[in-house]
């Protein structure tokens, strides 16, 4: 393997986790593409480019497919990654999905712990599993960025699976960003509102407001999301955004309800 610093993005082979995963490959980072879709992996990795040399990014990009939710696995992916890489710079937790809308008494106990499995039990296991190699690897430290989501801060109608998830995220970043001191492993988090993606598609006909309105919602270009992580793994690990919002202007965030 080459000398650019090492990445593992989970849920890589779409939306966000896939924008960022290709910018880390422009800058120059060797990336882990890391999601349970082993094609939409593929074509990820088919995707990648860098300004001089295409051909040096698709080489410096490798896929490891892989369900967050099952423990076994995450370990078994890190296992791969510290035998082909050595070492871990950076881990983008991202993976994550949530529910159509519907009222919490029409919530299935199944539905309910699929959402909590992915979103915060697999964001746990790959955030351990970083913890692991970022202790024992020399130099010791490196950088974790959970996405947290506005649900982080402020739920949707509709929501309570995803919203309780992605406000437990941000006590899974506060704590490893304190446990982590000893060990130069900074923990942070990146709160992503409207990016334009697969899962906010549906904002552009409209969405349940909390007045009851359904109303179409402005979205962001992914890049500016892009551009934030960038931002957060290229700071020396003395430093650390620990939590930071990058949303569309005009969403109905501030003030929402």
């Amino acid at each position: 393997m080459n000398d650019s610093k090492i990445a593992l993005v989970t849920g890589a082979g779409s939306g966000i986790g896939r924008a960022c995963a290709l910018g880390l490959l422009s800058a120059g980072w060797t990336v882990a593409l890391l999601g349970r879709r082993a094609e939409a992996l593929k074509e990820t990795v088919a995707l990648a480019s860098a300004a001089e040399d295409p051909a040096s990014a698709r080489q410096r990009a490798f896929t490891l497919p892989c369900d967050v939710a099952d423990e076994a696995q995450v370990a078994a992916a890190f296992a791969t990654l510290k035998a082909r890489c050595g070492r871990l710079d950076l881990l983008f937790n991202n993976a994550g999905g949530g529910l159509t809308a519907k009222t919490p008494d029409l919530i299935t106990g199944a539905e309910w712990r699929r959402v909590v499995d992915v979103n915060l039990n697999g964001a746990f296991y790959c955030l351990s599993q970083a913890f692991a190699m970022m202790k024992a690897q020399v130099p010791m430290g490196g950088r974790i960025i959970n996405n947290g989501s506005i649900s982080a801060t402020t739920p949707r109608p509709g929501s309570i699976a995803y919203t309780a998830t992605k406000h437990a995220v941000s006590g899974l970043t506060k704590t490893a960003a304190l446990d982590g001191r000893p060990f130069d492993i900074a923990v942070g988090q990146i709160d992503i509102g409207n990016a334009a993606s697969e899962m906010t598609a549906r904002m552009v006909g409209g969405v349940a407001q909390a007045d009851g309105s359904i109303k179409p919602e402005p979205r962001m270009d992914l890049q500016a999301v892009v551009d934030t992580l960038l931002h957060m793994a290229s700071l020396p690990l003395t430093a650390n955004v620990l939590f930071t919002t990058v949303m569309a202007t005009k969403m109905p965030f501030v003030g929402r309800g």
